[in-house]
């Protein structure tokens, strides 16, 4: 039986991984649209997306401890 948190974590929230490439080199950065703060890296987007995956889990059950709602993800429309 999936907990709370994997139900929530199953939903399509929008993940956007973008490269950045600054003085340290490349690495990628990941956050959540939904999620205000909910952000990871990682040197290639395959570990920034499983850090995002790992950020989001924490991220769902520190609000969910502290008694706050989860949003829902945002709707996706064609254009």
């Amino acid at each position: 039986m999936k907990s709370k948190v994997e139900k929530i974590m199953s939903k399509p929230y929008n993940v956007v991984i973008n490269p950045i490439k600054d003085g340290t080199g490349l690495y990628y950065y990941g956050k959540v649209l939904e999620f205000d703060g909910c952000q990871s890296t990682g040197a290639t987007y395959d570990e920034a997306y499983n850090n995002l995956q790992e950020a989001m889990h924490g991220w769902i059950e520190k609000k969910l401890q502290a008694g706050y709602s989860i949003p829902k993800p945002f709707e996706r429309r064609r254009v």
